[in-house]
């Protein structure tokens, strides 16, 4: 186990390129499930969530090649083997896995998932979508059981935006028995991304990226090549750490519609944006101040960025407050920016920031993926040395953090843990 040391202070210049999307790479692995022959899946992410879907698709029978950005999954030989444990228990996206394989199968046994503590996230939108669809549902011993003679397409109509329910009842949905529709679906760039593997596939899909989406069922679907999009959410998270303590950072392969909310709001606060073809750069603009903020589905200000500019906030002049629509347990980081002098309190969805605060360098945990993206960003702009554990969060979502940081000037590393540190994580 490892912990992630910065020593602030120091100012960060330069280019930084954009991996493919955590949040669409965790969905598009499952759905290889569906096809009968080969899928590549190139410009994938570095991240260890990545690498336990590869494991667990091995675990069902599939052949997975990996090097580089690049998956080669081999689909042929798969079987609808139960999940109700282990490796499955890691990650919040293997949900993805019974919306694969009850398309496919007509049946999956899957663990309850894992992934970052956030509160309570139900999956009953999904749940609702596969009944309609046909399945039969039951929560056995902790798993889900899904058991289906057939799948039939049906009008879905989800009574809260998700985009785990959206893309998995798509997922089930493409080789059911004719057209079903799901009403009030997220449009999330990645549903976009989703549904253009799928169609590469030999799926029929309409109205990805809007509200209605179409599905006309087949009854098989081949192997294709695809290229994840950008990840909009750690172009983002560069975006205010450049904001934070950047003299003049390009944030390259990046799609600027997909983080136009970030863009609006930093320069709310004084920052100087740029923006080109793919790539925005940031520049230090004048004094920062203040704004206030609520996190909303796309595209509205997203909750993963919510955690990163509450620290870019404690810099800024006069009181922010930020609200999270989306996850009222999101603020687990602020105590521990607190911890490192930040003047942040919560009250009920929100935190309220008082500006202007002068970090300093503390040991302090992430609890979840964006927390450790906020303790560091906090940690790019505190006085002295600060150390962040946790980093089994952190390294979910953000591919080679400290070379890219080190590259654009930072000074952050890792060390060991030492064995009374990593009996305070096991009690954490």
């Amino acid at each position: 186990m490892h912990k992630l040391l910065i020593e602030g202070g120091h100012t960060l210049e330069g280019s930084v390129q954009i991996s493919g999307a955590k949040n669409s790479a965790v969905a598009l692995i499952p759905a290889a499930i569906l096809a009968d022959s080969p899928v590549v899946i190139d410009n994938l992410p570095a991240i260890s969530d990545v690498e336990l879907l590869a494991e667990l698709l091995r675990e069902i029978g599939g052949e997975v090649e990996m090097d580089q950005q690049m998956m080669k999954i081999h689909p042929e030989n798969m079987v609808a083997m139960p999940l109700p444990n282990g490796r499955v228990k890691k990650l919040r996206a293997s949900y993805y896995l019974m919306g694969a394989m009850l398309g496919k199968f007509k049946k999956a046994v899957i663990g309850l998932p894992g992934g970052c503590n956030l509160g309570p996230r139900p999956i009953d939108q999904h749940i609702k979508g596969f009944q309609a669809l046909g399945a039969r549902v039951t929560n056995e011993q902790g798993a889900i059981y899904l058991r289906a003679d057939e799948l039939y397409g049906a009008k879905i109509y989800l009574d809260v935006v998700s985009v785990g329910a959206t893309i998995n009842i798509m997922l089930a949905a493409v080789r059911a028995k004719g057209r079903t529709v799901i009403e009030n679906a997220a449009k999330e760039p990645e549903i976009i991304d989703v549904a253009t593997l799928l169609s590469s596939m030999g799926a029929r899909i309409k109205g990805a990226g809007t509200n209605v989406i179409r599905i006309d069922g087949v009854d098989q679907l081949h192997g294709c090549t695809h290229s994840i999009i950008p990840d909009r959410i750690e172009a983002g998270t560069y975006m205010i750490m450049a904001a934070a303590i950047g003299q003049k950072v390009r944030i390259e392969n990046i799609i600027p519609t997909h983080v136009e909310s970030v863009t609006a709001k930093l320069r709310e606060i004084g920052t100087d944006v740029e923006v080109d073809d793919d790539q925005i750069i940031i520049s230090r603009g004048v004094a920062k101040k203040g704004v206030d903020i609520k996190t909303l589905v796309y595209p509205g200000f997203p909750t993963d960025l919510q955690q990163p500019f509450t620290s870019l906030l404690t810099s800024a002049e006069g009181t922010s407050i930020v609200t999270d629509t989306i996850y009222d347990a999101r603020f687990k980081h602020v105590d521990e920016l607190r911890r490192m002098g930040a003047s942040v309190k919560v009250e009920g969805r929100s935190a309220i920031v008082n500006g202007k605060s002068s970090l300093q360098g503390a040991n302090v945990r992430a609890s979840d993926l964006r927390a450790g993206a906020a303790l560091i960003i906090a940690g790019l702009m505190a006085d002295g040395i600060t150390e962040v554990s946790g980093l089994e969060h952190v390294d979910r979502g953000y591919e080679h953090l400290e070379e890219k940081l080190s590259n654009l000037g930072a000074k952050i590393w890792r060390e060991e843990l030492n064995e009374e540190e990593i009996e305070q994580a096991k009690q954490a």
